[in-house]
């Protein structure tokens, strides 16, 4: 990890982005005071061979650290772009609105990377597992899908806000995604990890904790959303219901979760105490992740989402 201490950094809004745009949500159990949970017909089969992953070298992740300096980090550009007005359909009100955090997210971040289509940047967000080392993204913020590869020169900020690395810069040491996702660009398997190198001996759960994962939640749950829109210079946040989009994907509405959003965690149960709570999607899938501010989609994280996490487990 290296702490980069940049203090201006106008245009770029932190991390929470890659192929989408929209609103984010995420459906899970059912959440307190909330309605009980739709469940699904019926659960994809898991992967049906072992995920292919990526393991970096120190050599690589000191040159991701080196490359990414202040201007590129400011040139850098989000998955995909999209007007940034509401549909004209959407009348102002009928969806909440997303609005700047009151508590601090620091276990959300921005990924920033390059390809052959330049540099971009995304989100991640720090998810518990036994190694105490894990992100969860979306698939497309780490690899192009059918026909490409894995990203190249990824970092991770925690809580980047406006050029600040409050939590350092980290780099990673293994990625995974689906095979699903490799062969196919499939939507429902637009989900990926992220084990991330230790910084002086302490892993990141044990530097900024952790949410946990939840899996076959349902899809009606009420969930918190935190991304960084793009041109923003902060982070933010909206509440609400998450509803069913097709049996493979869950949907959210709220205005404001422009380009820069994808791979925003929808978490619910969430605790205002220790700022933790439970993830049950990340933006990303249907239409990569929304065509509009004003909804957002979300992969379903059924039982093949459930494989690659112990996948990435077992990376760790």
């Amino acid at each position: 990890m290296r702490n980069l201490g940049w203090r201006t950094m106008a245009t770029l809004a932190v991390a929470v982005v890659a192929l989408t745009a929209g609103c984010s949500a995420g459906g899970s159990s059912t959440s307190a005071g909330g309605t009980p949970a739709t469940s699904p017909a019926a659960s994809p089969s898991p992967s049906p061979s072992p995920s292919p992953s990526a393991s970096l070298t120190a050599a690589e992740n000191d040159a991701a650290a080196d490359y990414w300096t202040r201007d590129r980090l400011l040139e850098a550009q989000p998955w995909r772009k999209w007007a940034l007005p509401r549909l004209a359909d959407g009348s102002p009100g009928a969806t909440p609105t997303a609005h700047v955090p009151v508590l601090e997210a620091p276990r959300v971040g921005a990924i920033f990377e390059h390809s052959a289509s330049g540099n971009h940047f995304c989100s991640a967000s720090v998810v518990a597992s036994p190694g105490h080392d894990l992100l969860i993204t979306a698939a497309h913020c780490i690899h192009s899908g059918k026909g490409g590869s894995y990203h190249q020169d990824i970092v991770f900020i925690p809580g980047y806000q406006d050029g600040a690395t409050p939590y350092g810069v980290w780099t990673p040491r293994k990625l995974l995604v689906d095979p699903r996702w490799v062969s196919a660009t499939d939507p429902d398997y637009d989900v990926g990890f992220v084990v991330l190198q230790p910084d002086n001996g302490r892993n990141i759960q044990d530097v900024l904790g952790a949410n946990e994962i939840g899996f076959n939640a349902g899809f009606s749950n009420l969930v918190r959303v935190t991304g960084y829109p793009s041109g923003a210079q902060q982070p933010v946040t909206c509440k609400n219901w998450t509803s069913m989009q097709s049996q493979t994907q869950l949907k959210f509405e709220c205005g404001g979760f422009f380009g820069g959003t994808s791979s925003s965690p929808w978490v619910t149960n969430f605790d205002p105490r220790t700022r933790t709570g439970e993830i049950v999607g990340v933006i990303g899938g249907y239409q990569q992740g929304g065509a509009t501010d004003a909804i957002s989609y979300s992969v379903y994280l059924n039982d093949g989402i459930r494989s690659l996490y112990e996948q990435a487990e077992a990376l760790g």
